[in-house]
């Protein structure tokens, strides 16, 4: 058995209009966020064996400031594939995760870790977790699933079971959605 947690870069600041996507930091509400999600996953207890990411500047911060929360050092392994992948570039990159870890932590972006939950996770009405995501997959969320695999490898459509979404304003309704959002 495998577990997989996906953790969607916390909100990003617009302002700066000549900023190129990858480089955009984080917002005080996203910093916020972040800081909150960290925190929830050291309350929870969670321990990630491996930790892969894009390495634009939104999901660094957002590492930065759940690993303090946290307070755990996460040392990612930075993959540019990520950065606004696909879902069958985020399965594949989880499938050359070694196969030593039971827990991975895959922080990226939208619409690609929507889409890896819905390719994952069945559409039967087994998981009325997957009609939140459906809704919307916010900043800073986080989804927690269970793979019946052995080897990362084998990780295929369909095969995970959705335990957990986390929301940033589950958490603290001031980090719920805004007028700008």
């Amino acid at each position: 058995m495998k577990k997989l947690t996906l953790l969607r870069h916390a909100k990003s600041d617009w302002l700066d209009r000549s900023l190129r996507d990858f480089d955009r930091p984080l917002n005080a509400r996203g910093l916020r966020g972040a800081k909150a999600m960290g925190l929830y996953a050291a309350e929870k207890g969670m321990a990630f064996d491996a930790v892969v990411a894009s390495p634009a500047v939104r999901v660094t911060e957002t590492i930065d400031h759940f690993e303090t929360a946290f307070g755990q050092t996460l040392n990612p392994d930075w993959d540019r594939r990520i950065y606004l992948a696909s879902s069958v570039t985020l399965i594949d990159v989880l499938r050359g995760v070694p196969d030593t870890a039971d827990h991975v932590l895959m922080v990226g972006h939208n619409p690609g870790l929507e889409d890896l939950v819905f390719d994952l996770v069945a559409d039967d009405g087994s998981s009325p977790l997957r009609d939140v995501v459906e809704e919307k997959f916010p900043t800073a969320a986080l989804a927690v699933m269970e793979i019946a695999i052995d080897r990362w490898s084998d990780l295929d459509n369909r095969s995970a079971k959705l335990v957990e979404v986390t929301r940033p304003r589950d958490l603290d309704p001031e980090l719920g959605p805004q007028d700008d959002d």
